[in-house]
């Protein structure tokens, strides 16, 4: 569960309780009175990301602040001493000794863990590489959670880049500790990892939605880190989607999912990225203190 003072590396570390707990909690950030969590005693927060974000580095610069806390933005590493080859573990060292809280981006998988292990404050890990992204997963979750009032029992379809998203490793490793059929779609060459397990896998997504799905989440061919591949949402697959069903993608999209279908009531993602402020001002407002 979360603490004061704890870090927040993986979804991994935690239990099928601690999960709905975790969800109750941040049902209560969620629309609320915000002066009753400003606290006492200013706390500093560095947003530390190595690589481009617009919602995860904004909505934590958003919560520390509502929260009544101050930020130290590094959005920008090339004009900091990373540029003249500083290790990250040294950076880590530095930044511990200035804020009370570091959120970290890099693009190494593992780099949260190596961060945590030196720093003498808690990391929050914002995004490593294609390993995981434990708040956007936790945003994710609280989506599904919030629009079905559960998790047990749900068919969801994952699509997209199955080999690089690191917000599918980190919903699957969360998903699998609940009683979910998990189907998933990509193109060939972005099949998933066998390290997150073997599920039914496809190319085509009008077959699969015929069967019926609870959640279609989807995500773009991550082409920053060498994926190739084009698949995109169309009208005849909006017809064979359920009308009970929801669709969620965490952004940035680019052509995978047009436009038009923004309109449509089964469209969830921007209400989901929304939902990552309440994520964050709980995630901060515990470690914090």
């Amino acid at each position: 569960m979360l603490s004061k003072g704890s870090n927040f590396i993986s979804l991994s570390d935690f239990t099928k309780e601690d999960i709905l707990a975790t969800l109750s909690l941040i049902q209560s950030y969620d629309d609320q009175n915000l002066k009753r969590f400003i606290p006492n005693k200013k706390k500093l927060l560095a947003n530390l990301f190595y690589e481009p974000s617009t919602r995860t580095s904004s909505s934590f610069f958003s919560a520390a602040t509502l929260l009544g806390h101050e930020v130290l933005s590094i959005n920008e590493v090339k004009f900091s001493s990373v540029a003249k080859g500083e290790t990250l573990e040294d950076t880590i060292r530095t930044l511990a000794s200035y804020v009370h809280c570091i959120v970290l981006r890099h693009p190494e998988e593992g780099s949260a863990k190596k961060a945590a292990a030196v720093s003498d404050v808690p990391i929050v890990n914002a995004g490593d590489g294609t390993g995981e992204h434990p708040t956007q997963t936790l945003l994710d979750v609280y989506t599904i959670w919030k629009h079905w009032q559960k998790l047990d029992g749900l068919t969801i379809t994952l699509m997209g880049d199955l080999k690089y998203g690191r917000t599918i490793h980190s919903l699957i490793e969360v998903l699998k500790k609940f009683d979910v059929n998990i189907n998933l779609i990509g193109p060939k060459d972005l099949r998933l990892p066998k390290t997150y397990g073997s599920y039914l896998e496809s190319t085509e997504l009008t077959e699969n939605l015929a069967m019926g799905t609870d959640v279609l989440y989807m995500t773009r061919v991550q082409k920053e880190r060498g994926a190739k591949g084009n698949y995109a949402l169309t009208k005849l697959d909006a017809e064979n989607l359920p009308p009970s069903s929801i669709v969620m993608h965490p952004l940035p999209r680019v052509d995978e999912l047009p436009t038009w279908f923004d309109s449509d009531p089964r469209a969830k993602y921007f209400e989901q990225m929304q939902n990552g402020l309440a994520v964050r001002k709980c995630l901060l407002d515990r470690i914090l203190g």
